[in-house]
């Protein structure tokens, strides 16, 4: 109720429709804060589990669709965004190696949430916000840039076919998803690659229904592991060739955490000799964690895990800038997999690879003990 006449008491105060720049600029200056009142009202993504999850994907939402079990993800139309779902994400990461073997990682992420639940509408009726992250890595450093946008006026969006995800001159783009390319820049930083799958698009757990809490709490999500990349990234000034792997994760939902999660640990990684593996655990404020993930093998066939076949431990942690501490190498060990079972230790590239948004999280690449690369992400801590 709070979040609404707020809503409503700036709309009051904004300036009229006439001073366009005006306009803009104030909407800009409060889209942070508009944002953080809807997804939990803290800054810094630590909103107390009991009350909304991390960064208030906890929060009730009957008002808003559904995930409901049984519906059909249609291509190309489920690459684009859902209406009447309050969140979703375009999510690319990529491990790269440059011609001097130096290891980069990359990140270009982009999301959507509803102010409100229905049909979005065009121009300023839109109650869509978008926020992006891009970040470069490597052995070395971390750098992340965020943007955010208001729906509806074309500077930012997603549209199915051909395919195209922007926000602002960050792009994701091309004439199907799997032949885009991607772009962002900084002034610290960049990339400009070009990704092209050779594997099929993967639907998780019960065909696109990934069951997150074992209590109702769900998404519709898929992925597309099979990217080869190439192209160029920047530091600096100075730009480097690259070549490697890609990952593209897209998923929407409405409620996909329960109000006494805190956060979550996932995994996607590029095994030796060509599988594929997608691991996560949401861990509750109360008992033990919640784990799934997909066996992907090197043709595309992909088998869903269940939860007594995945072990995810915790080995060395690290501080980070603002003095938190996260776990920054793992074990990660799957029973009964098509090959044999997994046990590899997975160790970050840059241990503090903090993203220091709005609402914060770790993000990185990882190098595996028996070979094979991939990315983790951990958030809640």
């Amino acid at each position: 109720m709070r979040t609404r006449a707020w809503l409503r008491a700036s709309a009051a105060t904004m300036p009229p429709r006439r001073h366009g720049a005006r306009l803009i600029i104030g909407l800009k200056a409060c889209l942070a804060t508009c944002l953080a009142l809807l997804l939990g009202a803290c800054d810094d993504g630590n909103a107390p589990a009991s009350r909304s999850g991390y960064a208030g994907l906890g929060q009730e939402a009957s008002a808003y669709a559904p995930v409901e079990r049984g519906r059909l993800l249609r291509f190309p139309g489920d690459h684009g965004p859902h209406d009447g779902y309050r969140i979703e994400w375009w999510y690319v990461t990529a491990d790269l190696k440059d011609e001097e073997g130096h290891d980069w990682g990359v990140q270009w992420t982009l999301f959507r949430s509803a102010l409100r639940p229905g049909p979005d509408q065009a121009g300023w009726e839109s109650a869509n916000v978008w926020m992006a992250h891009a970040a470069l890595t490597d052995a070395n450093a971390h750098q992340f840039v965020e943007k955010m946008a208001r729906g509806g006026i074309g500077q930012a969006g997603v549209q199915a076919q051909p395919f195209r995800a922007w926000i602002d001159d960050w792009t994701l783009e091309g004439p199907d998803i799997d032949h885009v390319t991607m772009r962002a820049q900084s002034k610290d930083f960049g990339y400009r690659l070009t990704l092209v799958a050779d594997g099929p698009l993967v639907l998780h757990g019960d065909a696109g229904y990934s069951e997150k809490s074992g209590q109702g709490q769900a998404s519709y999500y898929y992925s597309q592991p099979f990217y080869r990349v190439s192209g160029e990234v920047e530091r600096g000034g100075k730009r480097h060739r690259v070549q490697g792997r890609a990952w593209l994760d897209r998923e929407w939902s409405s409620q996909p955490l329960s109000a006494n999660q805190q956060g979550w640990d996932w995994f996607s990684l590029h095994l030796a000799g060509g599988p594929r593996l997608m691991l996560f655990q949401v861990r509750q404020t109360d008992g033990a964690p919640y784990r799934a993930g997909t066996w992907i093998a090197a043709d595309g066939r992909a088998v869903a895990l269940r939860p007594g076949q995945i072990q995810l431990d915790p080995l060395d942690w690290t501080r980070q800038d603002d003095g938190r501490r996260l776990p920054t190498r793992w074990r990660v060990r799957v029973a009964g997999v098509p090959g044999g079972d997994v046990d590899v230790t997975a160790d970050a590239l840059q241990p503090h690879a903090w993203m220091g948004t709005r609402f914060a999280y770790w993000e990185g690449p990882v190098r595996l003990s028996l070979g094979g690369v991939g990315y983790l992400e951990m958030t809640g801590y």
